[in-house]
């Protein structure tokens, strides 16, 4: 069986008063209750009788030591006296290599519980009670396969003299978490991202950093070893950088402390410890294992965003043989957005209009920009087009071929702003999306978008006018220009006339 290190500290602290016993003896009828305080929902509490023996008048001291009906008769035979049995281990010292073997010798030879309480799952009282229990030593403890399987850890063993008192279980349960960091690159410093939260958003081809964080139960140390193994899914439109790093309490370990495998075809990632305790983990210690991934153009666009979920698998019996029972949590979830812009291109007749090319930039933190794509439009019936994959921030298109006849547009630089929860557990609860707003806002030139939250789009005309009509040789143009030089010839010779006269 596994040892519970941190127990025997304490059983054999309550065995020490077997060698120093007083001849006082309690009413043998006398029953005497354990309350198991903070009972934790779902857990089957069971207590073994390990000794019997005379109770005294202050309850203290348990004297005519005898095995008690908790231990089987093969264990009786095999640990002998009950008597020097206690008078021995009252001389072991705690937390010693010696006082855990022992501690696995009592537990091995457990036959019959003498209560057994159970506490539904969807309990709310704070307490339950083992009653009618006569004087002596018991083991309490989760009943054998009760929570296997589970996202719960089984109890230590806790063992006590009875009289009327309180005991709390030890246990807990080791939890998990999934977080994703995000970044505005037009108004945050390159690396500058927000805290961890449960949503954010990016351009296709951004990397994307990820947090796996587990925080252990409260029983660690009664393990011998403590198994992990994070089971992180990642959507379609994430793939995963194979980068990685790994710390306990904060403190950066050996990334190989854990085994990363990846799974292209499935996008299921894991990270296996056999051992955590090996690197310094101990009760609720903090496990964290951070990584990126790229977002790719098979992301989701708009509300329903790309989800990614991991589920923690963890030792949760202290008190199982061999590698130990392991349990596995619920599954937690974070979102990444992504968005499009999407351009119609027309005349000011708000007909079709093709021949027309643009470029598409985003302007950065540091006053760079970055080409996002390009688009031409040709001479189809095809003259919408969109930008697909992009993060808030500003942007600014350009036009970079115009149609024949059209004057070229001015540049037009727009903004796009989302909102999202950045804790995302209500609105899957409610089977809502966390991206609530999605809006495009001209900063220059002449746009004006509509918006799909659920689709994620930004929806705007772009037009281009016609250049100004050049008269055409031997038209009328050209007699308009006899004209007026006929008129400014008559004009001279009426000067010229006028000044002969004044001679």
């Amino acid at each position: 069986m596994k040892t519970i290190k941190r127990s025997i500290a304490f059983m054999l602290a309550l065995v020490l008063t077997f060698a120093m016993s007083v001849t006082a003896f309690a009413d043998e009828a006398k029953t005497y209750s354990i309350t198991i305080d903070s009972a934790i929902p779902g857990h089957t509490y069971e207590a073994y009788q390990i000794f019997t023996g005379d109770l005294s008048e202050d309850e203290t001291t348990l004297s005519n030591i005898k095995w008690g009906e908790g231990i089987s008769k093969a264990g009786q035979d095999t640990l002998g006296s009950a008597k020097d049995y206690a008078e021995a281990l009252a001389k072991i010292e705690s937390n010693s290599d010696k006082a855990t073997a022992e501690a696995e010798k009592l537990n091995g030879y457990l036959e019959k519980a003498s209560q057994t309480v159970s506490v539904p799952a969807d309990s709310t009282d704070v307490s339950y009670k083992l009653t009618g229990l006569k004087a002596g030593y018991y083991l309490i403890k989760d009943k054998d396969d009760s929570l296997s399987g589970s996202d719960k850890s089984y109890t230590e063993f806790i063992l006590k003299l009875v009289k009327d008192q309180t005991v709390k279980p030890k246990s807990g349960t080791t939890t998990v978490e999934k977080k994703v960091k995000d970044i505005n690159d037009t108004t945050d410093k390159a690396g500058n991202y927000t805290d961890w939260q449960d949503s954010a958003d990016y351009d296709i081809g951004d990397s994307v950093p990820f947090r796996l964080q587990a925080t252990l139960a409260e029983n660690v140390s009664a393990y011998d070893t403590y198994y992990l193994n994070f089971h992180d899914t990642l959507s379609d439109g994430l793939t995963y950088n194979e980068d990685y790093t790994v710390s306990v309490d904060g403190v950066a370990i050996d990334k190989n402390a854990f085994t990363a495998n990846y799974d292209a075809s499935s996008n299921s990632l894991s990270f296996e410890c056999a051992d955590i305790k090996k690197y310094g983990a101990t009760n609720s210690s903090i496990v964290t294992i951070e990584y990126t991934a790229t977002l790719n153009d098979k992301a989701v666009i708009g509300s329903a965003g790309n989800k990614n979920e991991v589920t923690l698998e963890f030792s949760n019996n202290p008190n199982s043989e061999g590698d130990g029972d392991h349990g596995t949590t619920p599954k937690d979830t974070v979102i990444v957005f992504t968005y499009k812009v999407i351009i119609n291109k027309t005349d000011a007749e708000n007909k079709p209009l093709t021949g027309a090319a643009f470029e598409l930039y985003k302007k950065l933190e540091n006053g760079d920009e970055t080409k996002i794509g390009y688009k031409e439009i040709g001479d189809d019936d095809t003259t919408q087009f969109s930008f697909e994959g992009l993060d808030d921030g500003q942007y600014r298109l350009h036009e970079s071929k115009t149609p024949d006849g059209y004057n070229t547009i001015d540049d037009i630089t727009f903004t796009v702003t989302a909102d999202h929860d950045v804790i995302i557990d209500e609105a899957l609860a409610n089977g809502t999306s966390p991206l609530t707003d999605l809006n495009g806002n001209k900063v220059t030139g002449e746009i004006k978008f509509t918006k799909s939250v659920d689709e994620g789009s930004l929806t705007a005309g772009i037009v281009n006018q016609k250049g100004s009509v050049l008269p055409s040789t031997g038209g009328a143009g050209r007699v308009a220009i006899y004209v007026v030089g006929g008129v400014l010839l008559v004009g001279a010779g009426i000067l010229l006339v006028t000044k002969k006269r004044v001679r």
